[in-house]
């Protein structure tokens, strides 16, 4: 199927430009373009020839390599290959995942290190948010 350009970009930032298998970084500008640095195509998550959809939730960015050799196998089956359970997380996903890492700290700093003031709280905070931040989502 041939998608649209905005329905190329919404696939491709689901995962922030990355294959939703290998975790490969790709290039929004070489969708379809075989043997191109980060080139990729639409994925479908459940194939279309086992009742998979267009809907958003069913499409993933996929380099073209993971993408063909997938076939009609599973997406789990496809990620476990590469030591993944899920797909990379999207731009505002991680952000979120960063910021609820970040008041976790924050709160913990402040119930665990109370006597200590509010330079450990804050500490605690900066912690919990690049641990959020580095976090992959397995």
């Amino acid at each position: 199927m041939k998608f649209s350009e905005e329905r190329r970009q919404a696939v491709f930032a689901r995962t922030d430009g990355h294959c939703h298998i290998c975790r490969r970084k790709l290039a929004l500008k070489n969708y379809g373009l075989a043997g191109m640095r980060g080139a990729w195509e639409v994925e479908h998550s459940r194939p279309q020839a086992n009742g998979g959809t267009h809907h958003l939730n069913n499409l993933y960015p996929a380099c073209i390599s993971c993408n063909r050799s997938k076939g009609k196998s599973s997406t789990t089956a496809a990620r476990a290959r590469n030591g993944y359970r899920r797909a990379p997380l999207s731009r505002p996903a991680r952000e979120a995942n960063t910021f609820a890492y970040g008041a976790v700290g924050l709160v913990v700093g402040r119930v665990l290190l109370a006597p200590l003031g509010p330079v450990a709280w804050i500490a605690t905070g900066v912690i919990g948010a690049m641990i959020g931040k580095a976090l992959e989502p397995e």
